[in-house]
């Protein structure tokens, strides 16, 4: 890899694409600053003889498509993509409409899939790359109210160490990253969409959950800026992790869940041990 690379990144607008967007130029890298309102990303990042601005809808599968093209013909090359741009879906399953399933499936599975296949062409044709896909600890422990959302992480999660086999051979490489709780604009009513389809059955429970989440937005313990400068700085060693757990909340809940694994393996291992198939023969 180049000293010097060019940075794919979509959902550059706001939050943490935002912030990434701007770490890397700071770093000395060129960016590709992706997302649906260009005048927002310009607004945030200025202007750079570095940065190329182009408007990108992850699900719409001509414009990733178009905004791989223009990026060779700025730059020649695409480095690195950070798959980050994403919805959030909260509410209790039965009270998400089918639509909303698709749309949190679509935007945060789908998208980052119609960027990755708009990209992976050129970066095995110059056999080398590095894929960053921002998932969360949803990605790896569901939970309450986040059904839709861990649906989608789940997913990503899946298709990307799927991926990883595929691709390294081609000298890509790939890093999940699972941060927790950061102080981006997830929370906010810009970006949070809560089901609709009420059902009184959970009315309680769901007062709790939207007073919980509704008070998280802005006093979430994670700096994006910091995580910017982290990735960077996985992005120039050798060989990148394949998963980069972000944040003390992240690791919390990694370790969490190992140990319900290990307990779920060992309370059963006698009788999951017992299922093989015996031949008479």
């Amino acid at each position: 890899m180049n000293n010097n690379k060019v940075w794919f990144i979509t959902g550059a607008g706001r939050g943490m694409g935002m912030e990434i967007a701007k770490a890397v130029l700071a770093a000395g890298h060129k960016v590709v600053a992706t997302g649906r309102n260009t005048d927002k990303i310009a607004a945030a990042l200025g202007k750079s003889d570095d940065l190329l601005i182009v408007k990108l809808d992850i699900t719409n599968v001509t414009e990733a498509e178009a905004a791989a093209k223009a990026t060779i013909q700025k730059f020649g090359s695409i480095d690195v993509l950070v798959n980050n741009a994403a919805s959030f879906y909260a509410g209790y399953f039965e009270e998400l409409t089918p639509e909303q399933m698709q749309h949190q499936l679509t935007t945060s599975l789908v998208g980052p899939m119609n960027v990755t296949r708009a990209i992976l062409p050129l970066m095995r044709k110059q056999h080398s790359g590095q894929i960053i896909t921002i998932s969360s600890t949803a990605g790896f422990s569901g939970f309450e109210f986040g059904t839709a959302y861990a649906a989608s992480k789940f997913g990503l999660e899946g298709w990307m160490e799927s991926l990883q086999g595929e691709i390294e051979p081609f000298g890509i490489q790939t890093m999940t990253v699972n941060p927790g709780f950061f102080r981006t604009e997830l929370l906010t009513t810009e970006s949070t969409n809560y089901a609709t389809h009420l059902v009184d059955d959970y009315n309680e429970r769901r007062a709790l959950q939207l007073e919980f989440w509704k008070s998280q937005n802005g006093k979430q313990a994670g700096d994006p800026a910091k995580l910017a400068q982290a990735l960077i700085k996985l992005s120039n060693e050798k060989e990148m992790p394949r998963r980069f757990i972000a944040g003390a909340d992240a690791i919390g809940a990694a370790e969490q869940k190992v140990a319900l694994f290990q307990k779920q393996i060992n309370d059963y291992r006698e009788l999951s041990s017992s299922l093989a198939y015996k031949d008479n023969n």
